[in-house]
């Protein structure tokens, strides 16, 4: 199911969202990562659809969200997550955030503890800490002259340069304007923690693929250590892009999770 945009009032933007499963069930958001949109977490809200009622939105400036924004803020951010929700009126829900969508949902949890039940990320940066390297996907973007330069820049180091190229160039032209998004948010990411743990009461899953990168794994380590509630997963397998890849590994610990924390 799909929202009407047709019932949106005169003069207002919103994200695009749909949902998938019995509205009965309980509710899960799904939140992207930058350089993605909400149809690369279409495998795990299919694996999830039995059991959750699902969630999934494009975040402000990417894909069917393109147009929402300027400005691309943190704060911003968190504020079309709090619309979903309230949208829905699924409160109190559980979160999973891929990459940087994790950091949009811890810090909803932080923000917002009502609307929260429980916090699952997987592999999200914190790219603020002092140790976090230059030479991430995001660091690398950032290092480039424009915006539609930096999106094609991360998406080679997240993809690799054959697999970019092979891209039809009308669909890499696309990838390219939502690089104002890309750049606002990780700038901001950079320049300010978004959430503290010690004020997350809801239990979080940091999850990281086997082959993550080692300053992924360490920082899903030191979130499991940040919040009073946290637990560490590894997917068998998988590495930064697992939700898309390792779908079924990624559904498997979180419906495991979300049993053992059913109220949050």
């Amino acid at each position: 199911m799909n929202r009407n945009d047709a019932t949106v009032p005169a003069g207002v933007r919103r994200v695009w969202s749909s949902t998938s499963g019995d509205d009965s069930a309980p509710p899960i958001v799904l939140v992207h990562g930058s350089m993605d949109r909400s149809a690369g977490l279409l495998r795990l809200a299919r694996r999830l659809r039995d059991r959750y009622y699902v969630i999934r939105y494009d975040r402000r400036g990417y894909a069917r969200s393109l147009a929402v924004g300027p400005p691309f803020a943190f704060d911003d951010q968190v504020a079309d997550l709090v619309a979903v929700i309230e949208e829905y009126q699924v409160a109190p829900v559980a979160l999973f955030g891929h990459s940087f969508g994790g950091n949009v949902a811890l810090a909803l949890a932080d923000r917002r503890p009502d609307l929260v039940s429980a916090v699952a990320v997987h592999e999200s940066p914190m790219s603020w800490l002092d140790w976090w390297p230059d030479g991430s996907p995001g660091g690398v973007a950032l290092s480039t002259r424009s915006a539609g330069d930096a999106a094609e820049a991360f998406m080679r180091a997240v993809v690799g340069d054959e697999r970019w190229c092979d891209v039809h160039q009308r669909v890499r032209e696309s990838r390219r304007l939502e690089g104002p998004a890309m750049v606002a948010e990780l700038q901001d990411l950079r320049s300010r923690a978004p959430w503290a743990g010690d004020r997350i009461d809801a239990p979080v899953l940091a999850i990281h693929g086997e082959h993550a990168r080692l300053f992924h794994r360490r920082a899903m380590e030191e979130l499991s250590r940040a919040v009073p509630d946290g637990r560490l997963v590894e997917i068998e397998g998988a590495g930064h892009t697992g939700p898309h890849t390792h779908a079924d590994g990624t559904a498997d610990a979180l419906i495991r999770f979300l049993r053992e924390h059913p109220d949050g």
